[in-house]
């Protein structure tokens, strides 16, 4: 008869996730993860296999839930323009700076581990292909109802966007001026508001 597991899965997992926000998947040791999950290392083993799969595992864990994050965020309110203004804004909120996880696992993983390891190059970039995805059905719904342009390029507006985003979630990791980032979501927001002549 198997063991029945003594401890709760998505806690644990939601432990390790913050950890390795926290310190990245190098700096974070068995030690890190074993005290901050309560869990003994062979039931780590047992539950999510090594190191590196436990990463993975939070990874995904963390890709799901921001994607949901942002799909929310987007589909507040009656304006694109306002939605992906609400979605810029959050980003580059004093609340964020203050926060001692503040910007995006998957953006430090990008950093981290994607440029020498093929699997978690692949993870972040269809990370970053599925929002921008989310991104070019806004877009589309702007152009059906009148709000934006039809001369606009969906798919390229909503890449640039993300590109966009990825930058001011990196940048507000130190601390910049505030009209700084004010000026640069309000020129990032031009772009949508072009007639695309």
């Amino acid at each position: 008869m198997a063991r029945q597991r003594e401890f709760d899965l998505d806690r644990a997992l939601d432990a390790a996730m913050h950890i390795f926000w926290d310190k990245g998947y190098e700096a974070a040791s068995l030690s890190d993860l074993t005290t901050g999950m309560g869990i003994q290392r062979p039931s780590l083993y047992a539950a999510f296999g090594d190191k590196k799969e436990l990463f993975e595992t939070a990874l995904r864990r963390y890709t799901t839930q921001h994607a949901a994050k942002v799909r929310a965020m987007l589909q507040q309110g009656e304006s694109v323009i306002e939605a992906f203004r609400r979605i810029f804004e959050h980003i580059g909120s004093e609340g964020d700076v203050t926060d001692p996880r503040h910007g995006c696992f998957c953006i430090n993983t990008m950093v981290e581990l994607a440029p020498h390891d093929p699997k978690f190059a692949v993870l972040t970039r269809e990370h970053q292909m599925y929002l921008a995805v989310l991104f070019q059905e806004l877009i589309e719904r702007g152009q059906r109802s009148g709000e934006i342009s039809s001369h606009l390029h969906a798919t390229s507006i909503a890449q640039s966007l993300v590109v966009s985003m990825i930058g001011l979630t990196v940048m507000m990791k130190s601390a910049p001026d505030r009209s700084f980032v004010e000026q640069s979501i309000e020129a990032t927001l031009l772009c949508l508001k072009s007639n695309g002549v």
